[in-house]
């Protein structure tokens, strides 16, 4: 009993630790995919991923890129360790009678961790597509528009500029994630951070389910015995290939959390009445196509930042940290 509650902050560390370096390295794609997902036909401003990522650095600067990133490093710790420590959590009770792990109970196991994981995800990704979309929103409105000669001369000049004239658009104003947050709870309470749970634990719950099944049978593959551990190079691999495949499989849903979840919206841009008026809408104006957006930029986000967490989460290091730590060699 004793090492099993010594075990679960090890775990917590562990995915904390990974949580922090994967969203590091991964961030402005990120970025690229909510920007590419949040675009609507007739008003695209970013071709590709490149394209989008180009034009953030030479309207907003390098640092752009990184717009979000604040909130996004500051919960993703409390996120991933939860997410990870849940499954070995669930997996380790569905297994007590000593029959194993079926597909079937890791399936429940994931979906158990997936349920678990949304308290933090959801205000987590509320405000960071608030960020996140601000550039994009900022050069929607420098777009030109279609209008008559006389509004045209009236129309402010640094609306009209675009990317396409060569000029370098100006950096939208500053937003911190402190003052949406507050803004969200003084005008809609708690609710406000939670805009978007439904949607949330439909990408989420499928994508555990998913995911963690196919990393451990993948991971098994890798082992030289049942006794010991893979490579972790292996563990890399496999949670690069279980990752992306998850996230591509739940990109429809994760379009659907990001639409709900933008506060902002641009010029003729509609707003939704929760999940099924969402998709209705979307499917009527752009066509099952939109819900593909962003999908190889997600999955290159998942790729790396699971394989980085599978490998951290292996390698021990909350152990490690646990056993050296100060407190646990005075009980010793």
């Amino acid at each position: 009993m004793s090492q099993q509650q010594i075990s679960l902050p090890a775990k917590l560390i562990n995915g904390g630790i990974a949580g922090i370096v994967g969203v590091t390295c991964v961030f402005p794609i990120d970025l690229a995919k909510t920007r590419l997902q949040n675009q609507r036909q007739g008003q695209q401003v970013y071709k590709s991923m490149m394209d989008c990522l180009i034009k953030t650095v030479r309207s907003e600067g390098y640092f752009g890129m990184y717009r979000g990133a604040a909130v996004n490093l500051t919960l993703v710790t409390p996120e991933k360790a939860i997410k990870l420590a849940a499954n070995d959590f669930f997996r380790h009770h569905l297994s007590k009678d000593g029959k194993g792990q079926t597909v079937f109970k890791e399936m429940l196991a994931g979906c158990g961790a997936g349920m678990c994981q949304v308290v933090i995800t959801t205000p987590m990704e509320m405000l960071k597509i608030q960020l996140q979309d601000a550039g994009r929103l900022a050069a929607q409105q420098q777009k030109p528009v279609m209008m008559s000669p006389t509004k045209l001369v009236a129309t402010n000049t640094m609306l009209s500029r675009s990317y396409n004239s060569g000029t370098v658009a100006s950096a939208p104003r500053a937003v911190s994630a402190t003052q949406i947050a507050k803004d969200l709870l003084r005008t809609q309470g708690i609710q406000g951070l939670y805009r978007g749970l439904g949607a949330t634990l439909i990408r989420d719950v499928p994508f555990s389910i998913v995911y963690f099944p196919l990393f451990a049978n993948l991971n098994r593959l890798g082992k030289p015995s049942p006794e010991e551990s893979s490579p972790f190079y292996w563990a890399f691999l496999s949670g690069c290939v279980a990752g992306s495949t998850a996230a591509v499989a739940v990109n429809p849903c994760d379009v659907v959390k990001t639409r709900l979840q933008s506060l902002n919206k641009g010029s003729s841009e509609e707003a939704y009445n929760g999940v099924v008026d969402c998709v209705s809408k979307i499917m009527q104006k752009e066509g099952p196509s939109a819900f593909l957006k962003g999908a190889g930029c997600r999955a290159l986000v998942i790729a790396p930042l699971f394989g980085i967490a599978q490998v951290m989460y292996f390698a021990g290091i909350g152990e490690y940290i646990l056993d050296n730590s100060p407190l646990n060699l005075l009980l010793a």
